[in-house]
């Protein structure tokens, strides 16, 4: 009776304080909703897990509104920069496997990244090519610190167009469209001059494209094979692929772009629009950009995270290795105002760096419009998906907010 009452008393402790108001929980139907009636946004699915147990989980507007296909929570969504984190989970099981290192060359592993470059510019604007001064590690790679961009950059872009990359490839990130592995891409970005040296700067860009590459080296196996045998598989995540079925279709949400005016208007086909998810060559699995799913397949992910690794008895990672992720391991490369970026996830340091969240929150968003955040001191996981690119609204503050001040004590 002892050892029970004991067990008893230690998870009551390990519950979060506060509790949440369903009441003011509902104040997200008049937020999301607000963007429908005003036609900021066409569809979004809101789902909120406390402790495990969604709290709340609604569709609002339109999959497809010329179509008048509604907006459900089983919709599919372009996730993009979300399967960053399933990518650095990927490569974080492989550490502890033995078959990757932290502080390991990525060179190890794609030839081209041996010895890199970096494109330097002078106060007169001048270009200069000058050898990098370390090499290009995983732990770099994680924390978007190699100094690996998007070719955005108007010395860069030129120099990325004639191998396939940078805008010239349409949003720079995409590879949805390319007929060749994802391998074949990051070996090419490997002889072009990067944007910064390793290790001095945050540089946002192709760095968990390059370790989706690294996943498939030191595996053996393609990254959509690894992902769904090591990952969504275990996890139950049935939804959660690279490419869209096409008995599927029907079910992923169209992509729209704020208009000059705000009002959401349909995006043009290709990669800076609805994308080749359906109808492409199906052969680059792109670890920093690639992915489609559901609101609650994602969750699944998410909460693995926040449970420090396990679900429903599937264990893919130790805490220890969790820890490593949700921590700041960048120092103030990423931000001098709070905000941190761990093995995979940005990380919030100060309360304040972003809205109400607490401090030991982490999380990251995608490119198509969809936000995700995870508190461990509230027992919160928060998604939000939606099909908007660009993306001028403020929806996804907002509805953190919203989320955030139904906690009470």
């Amino acid at each position: 009776m002892f050892f029970r009452l004991s067990a008893l008393l230690l998870a009551a402790l390990l519950l979060p304080a506060q509790s949440l108001s369903p009441e003011r929980l509902t104040r997200l139907d008049t937020l999301l909703q607000g963007y429908i009636d005003r036609q900021q946004v066409n569809g979004v699915v809101a789902l909120v897990l406390r402790n495990g147990q969604p709290v709340y989980e609604k569709a609002f507007g339109w999959a497809d509104k010329e179509a008048g296909r509604k907006m459900t929570t089983d919709t599919l969504f372009r996730i993009a920069s979300q399967t960053k984190a399933v990518t650095s989970t990927a490569i974080m099981m492989l550490v502890e496997e033995g078959k990757i290192g932290i502080n390991e060359p990525a060179g190890n592993f794609i030839p081209s990244f041996k010895k890199t470059k970096v494109a330097v510019k002078d106060s007169t604007g001048k270009v200069e090519i000058v050898d990098a001064k370390r090499p290009i590690t995983i732990a770099q790679l994680l924390t978007h610190t190699a100094g690996v961009s998007y070719g955005r950059e108007p010395h860069l872009e030129p120099l990325y167009a004639p191998k396939g990359l940078g805008p010239a490839a349409g949003n720079g990130w995409y590879t949805a469209d390319k007929n060749e592995p994802i391998c074949d891409t990051m070996e090419r970005l490997g002889t072009l001059p990067m944007a910064a040296q390793p290790g001095e700067a945050y540089v946002y860009g192709y760095n968990t494209d390059i370790l989706g590459c690294i996943v498939e080296k030191a595996s053996g196996m393609p990254l959509d094979e690894f992902i769904a045998k090591r990952i969504t598989g275990p996890l139950g995540m049935k939804d959660t692929r690279f490419f869209v079925p096409p008995s599927d279709a029907s079910r992923l949400a169209v992509v729209y772009r704020s208009g000059q005016d705000g009002k959401a208007e349909r995006a043009p086909e290709g990669s800076r629009g609805q994308g080749h998810y359906v109808n492409g060559p199906r052969r680059s699995f792109a670890g920093g950009a690639g992915l489609i799913s559901t609101a609650r397949d994602y969750s699944r992910f998410l909460e693995m995270i926040r449970r420090d690794g396990e679900l429903d008895g599937v264990r893919l990672l130790a805490p220890r290795t969790v820890k490593l992720m949700r921590t700041n391991q960048s120092g103030t490369l990423h931000s001098t105002t709070g905000l941190g970026f761990g093995f995979g996830f940005q990380t919030i340091d100060r309360y304040g760096a972003s809205g109400l969240a607490e401090v030991g929150a982490f999380g990251w968003s995608g490119a198509y419009g969809t936000t995700y955040q995870i508190d461990p001191a509230s027992g919160l996981v928060l998604v939000l998906m939606q099909q908007t690119m660009p993306n001028a609204t403020d929806i996804q503050p907002k509805f953190a907010a919203t989320v955030y001040q139904s906690l009470l004590p």
